[in-house]
């Protein structure tokens, strides 16, 4: 905790005073122009990755960058897909997988969740991921569940309704922790940007 409070103290002296118009600005101002689902691993860091100033990004992270596809009810990952998309007017949905991904790791070699039942029950929504990678490959398994989180991001209303008046466009990546790449899911999976 002694590490956490010298940032703070850290971030008090050096880094708000160096944008305190910013924050100035942020106190009474909230528009992000993504909305950016990644996982809950620390090793990837939206606003790093992305270059992003505070306020530019709404950030959503789940264990595996999973998106439970809309069902009737609510939940924490829904409503914020619904905030930032219905009330935010976000333009653009990024969803972010990463290399040596745990979830994906754990699905991919079958490994025993039994000691840790909301995990195994939460990795649940990545079912149609793993039916459609080779067994075993977490690389594939990464990507495929990028794509697959897309498909159930277009099932909460919101979403489709900005889709259907294109007002959002959906982005599926995945980031190289190794090598810091980042490579958008597409036709050709060109990286999204040089590194």
């Amino acid at each position: 905790m002694t590490d956490l409070a010298d940032g703070v103290a850290r971030f008090q002296q050096d880094v708000f005073p160096a944008k305190e118009g910013l924050f100035a600005r942020l106190a009474t101002h909230h528009a992000p122009h993504t909305l950016f689902i990644g996982c809950s691993d620390a090793r990837v860091v939206p606003e790093l990755i992305t270059g992003c100033e505070p306020g530019e990004l709404f950030v959503i992270r789940t264990a595996g960058n999973l998106v439970p596809a809309h069902t009737p009810g609510t939940d924490g990952v829904a409503a914020s897909i619904e905030y930032a998309v219905a009330v935010l007017g976000v333009t653009d949905i990024v969803v972010c997988g990463h290399s040596a991904c745990g979830a994906m790791t754990a699905l991919a070699q079958g490994h025993d969740l039994g000691t840790a039942p909301a995990v195994a029950g939460w990795l649940r929504h990545a079912d149609a991921s793993k039916a459609r990678a080779a067994t075993g490959d977490v690389d594939a398994l990464v990507r495929e569940n990028v794509r697959a989180q897309l498909a159930n991001l277009a099932t909460h209303p919101s979403v489709a309704r900005a889709l259907a008046a294109r007002e959002v466009t959906l982005h599926g990546w995945v980031f190289d922790i190794a090598t810091g790449h980042v490579t958008e899911l597409g036709t050709a999976e060109a990286p999204a940007h040089a590194a």
